[in-house]
């Protein structure tokens, strides 16, 4: 017993060693960015503006196993965030604003404030810190997640690993045992299964982990209506001056991956559902996940047939006068819930850190 419990240790210690040191990585260059802004270097990079993501807002509390951390800030560090900007004289806008303001030559920098999935926490504590300030904002909904009839996988299976020693599940090259006694392993474990749904047909991946996670007395979708907003819900928070809401597709699968109708049904009916809800049509959408690999060009092209005239991606960076001709396209920055520092907003604001990466 002695030498498995020093085994798990040492697996725990050097996972969490490399995930210390990657982000200490970060940091460092975060704060070398900061430094060259303060400094006035590099001006350029900062643009016209930026838009900014969001997905969790809520106060920290301990978790089972916190796959995604880096998706969730506290209250506080938005608060603290858009005081930031505020004093470097920032104006905050309206995501659907955006495109008139790029056409609009004037030095004074925006930002926009958006949240992906439709997270009830948006509504209990993302907003009183945008009424606070008087920040607009966006939430993009999936209408497979606001009717419960699709699961938040990377939330599923957080829930499933954190609660299990070990698992058996076939990935394409026959069934195994994954051993999952140490938090090293219930990353790797994710790391696997996100690689999966990325890699195979997402749909029959989504399906197969939900139907894992039910044989260990977990809900998917109990988990969906316990973290996301309902209709209800979403048409209340429509009724705020400062909230808007866009469109997030139906099932928050990969459009890049899919085949161009498929795409553009998925683009286009869940436009079609965020009017049924409020009476109006979005102009905004969100393409889910947003990296290179699950948004192309032909996905742009239909946004823009579509009708809607601006969306975004989660490819960092800022915006200037060019991003208007990849209106479709746009790059944000994520508030990082590794990085809740006023100096890193300041930093990633700047444009210097995906500046020094290109």
């Amino acid at each position: 017993m002695g030498v498995i419990s020093v085994g798990h240790t040492k697996d725990r210690l050097q996972a969490l060693w490399r995930r210390d040191v990657k982000r200490r990585l970060v940091a460092g260059g975060l704060d070398m960015a900061a430094a060259l802004a303060s400094a006035g270097m590099m001006s350029n990079a900062r643009g016209r503006g930026a838009i900014f993501t969001l997905h969790h807002v809520r106060p920290k509390k301990h978790r089972l196993l916190q796959t995604s951390a880096h998706l969730e800030i506290t209250p506080e560090f938005l608060s603290e965030a858009i005081e930031r900007l505020y004093a470097e004289g920032y104006e905050f806008i309206r995501l659907e604003d955006v495109p008139a303001r790029l056409a609009r030559p004037t030095k004074q920098p925006f930002a926009a404030f958006t949240l992906d999935d439709g997270y009830r926490n948006n509504a209990e504590y993302a907003l009183p810190v945008f009424e606070q300030h008087g920040a607009p904002f966006t939430v993009f909904v999936a209408r497979g997640f606001a009717e419960r009839t699709h699961s938040l996988w990377w939330e599923t299976l957080a829930e499933l690993l954190g609660s299990q020693p070990e698992l058996t599940f076939d990935f394409g090259g026959g069934t195994e045992v994954m051993d999952l006694t140490s938090e090293a392993r219930k990353f790797d474990a994710f790391d696997r299964f996100s690689a999966y749904v990325a890699s195979s047909d997402e749909t029959i991946a989504v399906s197969r982990i939900d139907s894992l996670s039910r044989k260990h007395g977990i809900d998917p979708l109990k988990i969906t209506a316990e973290l996301t907003m309902d209709p209800d819900e979403l048409r209340a928070l429509a009724a705020h001056p400062l909230a808007s809401l866009g469109a997030h597709t139906l099932s928050h699968r990969a459009v890049a991956r899919l085949s161009e109708d498929d795409a553009r049904e998925e683009m286009r009916q869940s436009a079609d559902y965020v009017e049924s809800l409020i009476g109006k049509r979005p102009l905004s959408i969100a393409y889910p996940y947003g990296t290179k690999q699950a948004v192309s060009e032909r996905d742009q092209t239909l946004a823009k047939d579509i009708g809607f005239t601006v969306a975004v991606t989660t490819q960092p960076g800022t915006l200037c006068e060019k991003s208007a001709s990849r209106i479709t396209g746009l790059p944000r920055i994520s508030l990082n819930g590794f990085y809740q520092q006023p100096r890193y907003v300041s930093a990633l604001a700047s444009g210097i850190p995906f500046a020094l990466m290109r």
